[in-house]
């Protein structure tokens, strides 16, 4: 097994109960919960097992065949998810039911089953519903279905894969003075003038924008970077690096945190892995649509990614430093 996990380096300080301490301390004080000091020396520990048991399992995805790879990348997932509701609420779990997955999907698949038209459900209770509610403030999610189509075309890494849908679902947002700048054609793909997506803009991202015309570029001016974990419609391409809008403005998904996103999808392909063994062996042996490229290169990306946007959110975006 390798040492190290290059996207694991950023958790490094982590790894002492002394800093640990120190940081769960600061989370909670500015939580406002009482005995800050005595919970997070309960918590160090609890929190340092998590991000070590999350680094074993991207560990050994990495090297793991690919019939594996899904399972080991879903539970290092949640073992991260797990320490940042620690971060938050010294108490978790604080019930059973927090423990259940909180999404479904159909366990028997149906004949001429397709991944890419699949789909999840979410459900009242279970880990997901409480880093929806818990790390973006989202309620009302119980119930809802997403495909994995359309979950999949929400992850601008997926930009520039080839894939039966061909259509364009991300611009990129170019860095310029005070702000991006982006092709004017994007009020074309929206449907809406300069003032139209200026009000878009800031009802779905919660940050102040200001849009103006030159020939052929719009300039997005704005009063800070862009949040990479934000239940918003600017999403962070980490291959790239860069910010990219997608265009999917009528989809489900379109302004769902982009962890909710990958935590829908390893979810599935777990579950796949798990309990539909002689389709999965099929895909992999016969390789017969794209489902089997698309699913290769998600699982390359998340577990880049996944481990990147914890630590943003763990880290920076919640002190701003």
């Amino acid at each position: 097994m390798p040492e190290n996990n290059d996207n694991f380096d950023k958790y490094t300080p982590f790894f002492s109960a002394s800093s640990s301490q120190l940081f769960l301390q600061k989370c909670y004080t500015q939580e406002k919960i009482a005995e800050a000091e005595i919970k997070s020396y309960d918590n160090c520990y609890p929190f340092i097992y998590h991000l070590e048991h999350a680094k074993t399992y991207y560990n050994q995805a990495a090297i793991a065949p690919l019939s594996i790879q899904p399972i080991l990348t879903f539970y290092g997932f949640a073992q991260l998810l797990k320490a940042c509701l620690l971060t938050i609420d010294p108490n978790y779990p604080e019930s059973t039911s927090m423990l259940a997955h909180g999404v479904t999907t159909r366990k028997k698949k149906k004949q001429q089953y397709e991944f890419l038209k699949d789909e999840v459900k979410t459900q009242k209770n279970g880990l997901f519903t409480c880093i929806a509610e818990k790390l973006f403030h989202i309620k009302h999610l119980e119930g809802e279905k997403f495909s994995m189509g359309t979950l999949m075309k929400e992850i601008p890494d997926m930009q520039n894969f080839t894939w039966s849908i061909s259509k364009k679902n991300f611009v990129a947002l170019l860095p310029s003075s005070n702000g991006f700048q982006l092709p004017s054609s994007i009020l074309d793909s929206y449907q809406m003038s300069s003032s139209r997506l200026e009000e878009f803009l800031k009802a779905k991202t919660n940050q102040i924008y200001s849009i103006s015309e030159a020939p052929g570029t719009l300039h997005l001016k704005t009063e800070g970077v862009p949040i990479h974990n934000a239940a918003s419609p600017i999403r962070y391409n980490l291959e790239e690096g860069k910010f990219m809008l997608s265009l999917n403005k009528d989809s489900s998904a379109f302004s769902l945190p982009e962890l909710l996103i990958h935590y829908l999808i390893s979810y599935n392909l777990s579950i796949i892995a798990r309990y539909e063994t002689e389709w999965w062996a099929e895909l992999m042996k016969t390789m017969p649509n794209d489902d089997y490229p698309c699913i290769v290169q998600f699982l390359k990306i998340s577990q880049a990614k996944v481990p990147f946007l914890i630590f943003e959110w763990i880290k920076s975006e919640r002190f701003h430093i």
